[in-house]
């Protein structure tokens, strides 16, 4: 069950690589249309940029607040011998509805099912935690 768990990290990883590449293009196509300058790089003050730059970089940075908690519980899981196959398949949940956050992130842009997506995966990262805690103390 490890390599199944650890395939899931790698694929939130290449989500994280994914979107940062979608960031980039997006800022520099912006920069190329002259909507922002290369000096705004310099202060990060890319309000000008569009709505578009400005989701992507949020988009972004979400890659590192939530996820942060699913890979902390992953690599605890795999330390403490504790991830079985219920816990490997919410890791692929979290992952699944990661990708589906940042698909509608990056398109449409439509709150309530993006919203949705994200609190899915809020819920499979904390029941990772549940399960863990359960575990290590025999509940």
């Amino acid at each position: 069950m490890e390599k199944y768990l650890l395939l899931a990290m790698f694929a939130q990883v290449m989500l994280t690589f994914t979107v940062m590449v979608v960031m980039g293009r997006r800022r520099f196509s912006a920069a190329r249309n002259k909507t922002i300058s290369m000096q705004d790089f310099a202060t990060m003050q890319l309000d000008k940029a569009g709505d578009d730059v400005h989701i992507a970089g949020r988009n972004f940075i979400n890659q590192f607040e939530i996820p942060v908690l699913f890979f902390v519980a992953s690599v605890t899981g795999l330390q403490l011998n504790a991830a079985g196959y219920v816990f490997v398949a919410l890791a692929w949940g979290f992952v699944i509805s990661r990708v589906i956050h940042s698909i509608i992130h990056l398109g449409s842009n439509s709150v309530k099912p993006r919203y949705y997506s994200f609190l899915l995966g809020c819920l499979l990262v904390l029941t990772m935690w549940v399960l863990l805690v359960m575990q290590v103390f025999a509940l």
